[in-house]
């Protein structure tokens, strides 16, 4: 069984991610290598955030690693939040203060029309790979569900009458951008 180290400390990202991979891989989180440092994620894109975290992990620990970056991007406002979706209302990276600002700047937009992107660098024998996953959706017009975390709540994704909060992780995880990413990665692995 090979160890790969998943470039996080959400236990939520580090759940659905364990429940993909199954068996076959043993993941370890930053904090279970020893990384305290907080990995500043600079880049101007999803991918260049990815391969920032996935290489500090390989440089300082010398573990084959992956790391990923998620946005959500909105039509109406040119691909906002996109790159800085978690910290789009402020520094304090919360969640309700970032659906809130969303779903105030859509008030009156008649296009609600959304995508959530995942990009992951996955470094593995000292190469590097990059996998894309991008469901497509739309915003709502309010908050439902409890499950997911991020935006769940306020994403409809495209076909589904439910958000990804009202979703059970292994349906989300079945049709998700992180979910197809992941599937991406996990096919590269396992070929």
């Amino acid at each position: 069984m090979k160890t790969l180290v998943f470039a996080t400390n959400n236990q939520h990202k580090l759940k659905e991610i364990q429940a993909l991979l199954g068996n076959h891989f043993t993941l370890k989180t930053l904090e279970e290598i020893g990384c305290t440092e907080d990995i500043i994620e600079d880049a101007p894109d999803l991918e260049g955030n990815a391969r920032i975290k996935a290489r500090y992990i390989k440089e300082h620990y010398g573990l084959d690693c992956f790391a990923d970056d998620t946005g959500l991007e909105i039509e109406a406002l040119d691909k906002a939040p996109g790159v800085i979706s978690a910290r789009y209302a402020g520094e304090q990276r919360s969640s309700e203060d970032n659906m809130q600002l969303v779903l105030e700047k859509l008030k009156n937009q008649t296009s609600r029309r959304a995508r959530f992107r995942t990009a992951i660098c996955l470094i593995l024998d000292g190469e590097e790979h990059l996998f894309e996953g991008i469901i497509e959706g739309e915003i709502a017009q309010e908050r439902s569900g409890d499950e997911g975390f991020g935006y769940d709540p306020i994403f409809y994704p495209e076909g589904q009458n439910q958000t990804f909060a009202q979703m059970s992780s292994e349906a989300k995880n079945a049709i998700s951008h992180r979910g197809r990413a992941f599937q991406k990665m996990i096919e590269f692995l396992n070929g």
